[in-house]
């Protein structure tokens, strides 16, 4: 059993030189991977704060997760992560998505499913030195390629299909549950072997809400607007366990204020969270890790080694904090520094 690269993808976005400084410190505790969303109207400038991460750091893996085609042309998604691999060679990853509040703040709309693929395929192609033709005089190029995997996050079947299909790696956003871990990775084999590719060669990573809160309580509210954050985007992942959902659509709690902008960015999770309190417990389990540390730890290990025993193995698990932690977070209480001191190095430890 392979151990995986652990991520986290939120950091101090206050000014540049924080976010240098906030990668630094995540390489220092043990992380093995730093990710940034690409949301305009949320933090500064993506690439310029990769670009100076790059350069505070050595060995850690950063990137995105995730960029999107609608608010960036795919040929400047490709030009600006390649000008990043210049400054931190074979430790840069690509993660796109189909754009979630980057593109909803600011008014746009996702992507469409086959918009997403032709991206996929335009930027690795330019990554890749090719030609290309965009409908321009001539064909596309990029001066300065780079080796640069292009991930994509899916939770939709059709989605986890076509990424499977094109993809040098997929990120898998459905909850922690492995029934629908295994159909995601199950619909991802399928359509790359229908594209006439090798299965085994598409990589695989997990994003898993963590909601690391000592107090039992708060912590399975917090699990509930997760699980309803979820059935949001792809109710499917409810009705594949046999989990109901008795309440008023989720977007009923978005229009009059409740909730906004929606069940997995709320500012207050513990409200949106008693919004849908007609969910069980074993809904906020199926959707991310909760509780403790050694609580948590005991899940990420066990779902690890029971997606292992079943052929799937991930390169990196992120581990998305839930509530998010303030910025900055200083001090060995910190997220950033207690994960990697009190769950990740139990979980490493049970799994070699």
């Amino acid at each position: 059993m392979s151990v995986p690269k652990f991520g986290l993808n939120r950091h101090d976005t206050s000014s540049v030189a924080a976010y240098a400084t906030d990668v630094a410190r995540a390489e220092t505790c043990g992380w093995d991977a730093a990710f940034i969303p690409d949301s305009q109207l949320r933090r500064r400038d993506t690439y310029v704060l990769l670009a100076a991460a790059a350069q505070s750091t050595c060995k850690i893996d950063i990137g995105t997760l995730l960029v999107n085609p609608v608010n960036r042309h795919p040929t400047v998604t490709a030009s600006s992560i390649a000008t990043i691999a210049e400054l931190a060679p074979g430790r840069t990853v690509l993660g796109c998505g189909i754009g979630d509040t980057a593109v909803r703040l600011a008014g746009l709309k996702p992507a469409r499913i086959r918009e997403l693929e032709a991206s996929v395929m335009l930027m690795k192609s330019l990554l890749a030195g090719d030609e290309v033709d965009v409908g321009a005089v001539k064909p596309a190029v990029l001066p300065f390629p780079a080796h640069v995997p292009v991930w994509v996050a899916a939770g939709g079947p059709k989605t986890l299909e076509m990424a499977g299909a094109c993809a040098d790696g997929v990120f898998i956003r459905v909850g922690t549950h492995l029934r629908n871990i295994q159909m995601s990775v199950d619909r991802i084999r399928a359509g790359a072997k229908r594209a006439g590719r090798d299965p085994r060669n598409i990589r695989l990573g997990a994003v898993f809400h963590t909601v690391f809160v000592e107090d039992e309580d708060v912590a399975r509210l917090m699990g509930k607007s997760m699980a309803a954050g979820y059935y949001e985007y792809s109710p499917m992942l409810l009705d594949h366990l046999g989990l109901d959902w008795k309440g008023a659509h989720p977007n009923e709690f978005k229009s009059d204020g409740r909730v906004w902008p929606d069940f997995h960015h709320a500012s207050d999770l513990e409200a949106s969270g008693r919004c849908v309190n007609f969910l069980s417990d074993a809904h906020a389990r199926a959707f991310c890790l909760l509780g403790g540390a050694s609580a948590i730890a005991e899940q990420l290990a066990d779902l690890i080694q029971s997606a292992s025993e079943r052929g799937i193995e991930f390169e990196y698990v992120v581990l998305q904090p839930i509530p998010d932690p303030p910025r900055p977070d200083p001090g060995v209480g910190a997220y950033i520094e207690r994960v990697p001191a009190e769950i990740i190095s139990k979980v490493q430890s049970r799994l070699m």
